[in-house]
């Protein structure tokens, strides 16, 4: 429409000029003729008028699967790959790496952040799966229905797997190492029962037979004794044992557990109270030393914080006397006497001839310089919740002091943690009551709190950790297609980090961490010794088990990509001729008038 009054309003503008004010009649038609086709041609170019026209074919780009379950017994990775590339641009999708792999070791199958990578791209999307997708209720329904899905089902196939292992991460030589696993049984026909054995190489520690029953699934307990293992780090495997199904990487489990020659840290509280039971738990945290717990409840009684199970007095005497840190809260008598430990941290709460606490809103704050500054650097610790009560007693001349309090913010600063050095033996004394506040809160304040018994720790024990240094792995045992996770140990925010890895490969690499302290490396399976720049050495494994290789629920189903109607225009300033047409009629009607006379 809007081209039809263009083009008559150009028609009519030439002829009135020729015909009314001009009045050359029929002599004036050539000129008249080439002034119409230059002012329509200009003015659907100063209005720049559009039309639809047919949409470029564009090559469509393909979302492959690249997750385990494809490569699993059953799966069909190599039709599915084959097929992708014949339809488009192939890009792997299942976690969180980007990159342009072509090998499917992916460890979830993610869908959701991939299409909507793609989806703001002007093509069409083909995803290639076996269905088996864990996110898709992150997709949504209009992205997804303008997606065309085609499936690659896997077989079902019998099998039996270990899907998950259990137990302590430290013991102590001597101790019983207790692991309990579970098992599952999937498709038919599997046997009703199966055996299962604890293995440290070619030593087999523990065998136990276990029922599956109807529900196709049971839990085993493997206990042993660790005497016959030497103090150190041990990769157990915990294996199938003649099972000879079609997955073998699901009837193998690692576990990676440290054997240390003395009980490591040991805290005595009496009674127990909040505090220690935060204390209790922070130092499981972040202590690379097995630790024990013990209270007493009335008289000599002791239990254990584990388990709350009775303890003999003797044997909690002989725990803090062979401890390398035994930790005192409270009233707990002379038990710990005698003990060789590196390092003592008290935890004094009124039981003294010193002096009682005063109870009050007690501020921490950094005192100076200290073996822990380090732990509150860029913390605000006068924010963190206060202290409910404090011992007002002063330090030592050549004692340091870590936290000075101040009642209500206001009045003098006493002393709240302080420590000296006797020589063989490290002595930190925390004066106040209601730090396990910190904890409780959350955020920074239960950072500040993990980082200074951390740093408090390492300082009683006469340096760093020699298996954790400025970092050191969340989980040592990680499945197959995921990441190892390092998170920052060491003083202040968290910086690159060089790391060399012997085992499976031997190579250098640099831990880069995020704005939570946290660093992700990706290995392939096996067993890898680390050993990080500034100190710190471990080890660290991927098992070659992933829940990707049991069979899941399909989720998405096959269908083509709704169809939507063509939206490409193109414009009239694109149309180059319609710039000459304009230029031939101006040339043309000069030349006309010129031939009449006229200028």
């Amino acid at each position: 429409m809007r081209l039809a009054l263009v083009l008559l309003l150009g028609l009519g503008l030439a002829a009135f000029t020729y015909l009314y004010l001009e009045r050359l009649g029929r002599r004036g038609l050539v000129p008249l003729l080439s002034r119409a086709v230059a002012w329509s041609a200009l003015g659907l170019l100063l209005l720049n008028l559009s039309c639809p026209v047919a949409a470029p074919l564009r090559r469509p780009q393909v979302l492959l699967d690249g997750s385990l379950s494809l490569t699993a017994v059953g799966g069909r990775w190599l039709e599915a790959r084959d097929s992708a590339a014949r339809w488009g641009d192939v890009r792997l999708f299942g976690d969180e790496r980007s990159g342009a792999d072509t090998v499917p070791d992916r460890g979830r199958s993610l869908l959701a952040p991939a299409l909507r990578a793609v989806s703001a791209a002007d093509r069409p999307v083909i995803v290639v799966t076996d269905g088996e997708i864990e996110d898709l209720r992150d997709v949504p329904a209009d992205v997804l229905a303008r997606t065309t899905v085609r499936m690659f089902p896997r077989a079902p196939m019998p099998d039996v797997a270990i899907t998950d292992v259990k137990g302590p991460a430290r013991i102590t030589s001597g101790d019983s190492l207790v692991l309990d696993a579970d098992i599952v049984a999937v498709g038919a026909p599997v046997a009703d029962s199966a055996v299962v054995a604890l293995e440290d190489g070619t030593r087999r520690l523990a065998r136990r037979t276990v029922r599956l029953g109807a529900a196709r699934a049971g839990r085993v307990r493997l206990a042993a004794s660790s005497a016959g293992l030497a103090p150190g780090e041990h990769v157990l495997e915990i294996v199938l044992v003649d099972q000879h199904d079609a997955e073998p990487r699901t009837d193998r489990r690692l576990h990676l557990v440290s054997i240390v020659p003395t009980p490591g840290i040991v805290l005595l509280a009496g009674p127990t109270d909040w505090d220690s039971r935060f204390l209790y738990r922070a130092l499981k945290d972040v202590a690379q030393l097995p630790v024990r717990g013990y209270t007493r409840l009335e008289a000599e009684r002791w239990r254990s914080l584990q388990d709350l199970s009775v303890v003999g007095v003797e044997q909690v005497r002989q725990a803090a006397r062979r401890a390398d840190v035994v930790v005192l809260k409270g009233n707990v008598g002379a038990i710990a006497d005698g003990g060789q430990a590196r390092g003592v941290w008290r935890w004094p709460s009124g039981e003294t001839p010193d002096g009682a606490p005063t109870p009050g809103d007690w501020y921490l704050m950094p005192a100076g310089a200290s073996p822990v500054e380090g732990a509150f650097a860029g913390l605000p610790v006068d924010s963190f919740p206060p202290a409910i009560q404090l011992t007002e007693l002063r330090a030592p001349q050549a004692d340091w002091i870590a936290l000075s309090a101040q009642d209500g913010r206001k009045g003098p600063q006493w002393p709240a943690v302080m420590g000296r050095d006797l020589g063989r033996t490290r002595e930190v004394s925390v004066l106040a009551d209601g730090l396990w506040r910190w904890a409780f809160r959350g955020g920074s304040s239960e950072q500040g709190y993990r980082a200074w018994v951390a740093a408090t720790l390492s300082w009683l024990l006469a340096g760093a950790d020699t298996v954790q240094g400025v970092a050191r792995p969340v989980r040592p045992v990680v499945l197959n297609g995921r990441p190892l996770v390092f998170e920052w140990l060491g003083p202040g925010p968290a910086k690159s980090v060089p790391v060399r890895w012997v085992g499976g490969r031997a190579e250098t690499d640099t831990l880069r961490f995020d704005g939570a302290g946290h660093a992700e490396v990706w290995l392939p399976p096996g067993e890898y010794r680390y050993q990080l720049g500034p100190g710190g050495i471990g080890t660290v494994a991927v098992e070659e088990y992933s829940d990707e290789l049991l069979p899941r629920p399909v989720a998405v189903t096959a269908h083509e990509a709704r169809a939507s109607a063509a939206s490409a225009t193109r414009s009239a300033r694109e149309w180059p001729w319609l710039f000459a047409l304009a230029v031939v009629g101006l040339a043309g009607e000069w030349v006309a008038r010129r031939r009449l006379g006229l200028r």
